[in-house]
């Protein structure tokens, strides 16, 4: 209160400035110059690599003789020629590792984010636990299950059964997934970790004052705020999975039927030196995996974060 008795205006916060047209042609500039650096290493690491492969594509694959101009013969060859049985039986398995692999991967992903996040006496060795099948190398990991799925391993062992995983087409995939699975499902759990910290205490003991039962407060306050994690973790693991070479390569070697597009792709330029098919399945595969992407961040990945900025802008 003044003197006469009436409340001091209150104070209002000082105008922004607008930056004018040259600070922003400067920040451009400087943003230019500061992702040169990165997208200079990505040309040399992934466009030169990719160009290379769709040039090497359209050649065919003499034997003691020049390269020769075939144009879309090696494409042809893999969709609907000599090698279309096997691409297309490794693009259904792609789908099927990738497919079972992810949604498994989310839903037990998200269990051990939500037990992680809890405060309880040994936390820290739980999550030290938790991590450590995704800290072990993939080849490692593919060693330690080929032991496991023995038909005297420990898996039988515990489960009391006699099942041969190497012996048959469906245990020889269904290896693969529980491997898979085993192996990054903690790196979800990481990623979904990270988004369930960011979600402010306040709203929950909030929710529990008005009376919310926990899967109310799951449902309304947990899985709204935590999905942007969770469509990142998604999108990362979807691109992974649909490269999936060294754990199937290690555990079944492609047989019965568990072979990847990126096992074709090695086995065809190296095995078979078969260059310019072996380019032809590789530009492919990188157009199948780029289409995913595409339609995963178009129908999920866009709609969730547009969402969450509006609601972080508000």
């Amino acid at each position: 209160m003044t003197a006469t008795g009436t409340a001091p205006a209150a104070r209002r916060p000082p105008a922004r400035r607008r930056a004018t047209t040259g600070e922003r042609a400067a920040e451009r500039r400087l943003a230019a110059w500061l992702l040169a650096p990165t997208l200079i290493a990505l040309a040399l690491v992934v466009c030169y690599p990719v160009l290379s492969a769709v040039y090497r594509s359209l050649f065919d694959d003499p034997i003691g003789a020049e390269p020769s101009f075939v144009g879309l013969a090696n494409y042809a060859d893999a969709l609907i020629g000599y090698g279309s049985e096997g691409f297309w039986a490794a693009l259904g398995n792609t789908v099927l590792f990738t497919v079972v692999s992810v949604v498994v991967e989310t839903l037990i992903g998200l269990g051990m984010a939500l037990v992680m996040h809890r405060a309880f006496r040994g936390r820290g060795i739980v999550r030290a636990a938790v991590l450590l099948p995704w800290a072990l190398p993939t080849a490692v990991s593919a060693v330690i299950w080929g032991w496991m799925l023995q038909p005297e391993g420990i898996v039988n062992a515990l489960a009391g059964t006699e099942v041969v995983w190497g012996g048959s087409e469906w245990p020889a995939k269904w290896s693969i997934i529980i491997a898979e699975v085993w192996k990054t499902a903690p790196f979800v759990a990481l990623l979904i970790l990270a988004g369930l910290q960011t979600i402010p205490p306040h709203l929950y003991e909030a929710a529990a004052i008005d009376g919310a039962s926990a899967w109310r407060r799951f449902t309304s306050i947990t899985l709204p705020l935590a999905r942007p994690a969770i469509v990142v973790a998604v999108l990362f693991r979807t691109l992974d999975a649909l490269r999936m070479y060294d754990l199937p390569q290690i555990l079944t070697g492609g047989a019965n039927n568990t072979e990847t597009l990126s096992m074709l792709v090695v086995q065809a330029a190296t095995r078979e030196l078969k260059q310019g098919y072996g380019g032809a399945l590789s530009t492919i595969t990188f157009l199948f995996v780029f289409l995913c992407a595409f339609l995963l961040i178009r129908t999920i990945g866009a709609n969730v974060f547009a969402g969450f900025k509006g609601e972080a802008t508000r």
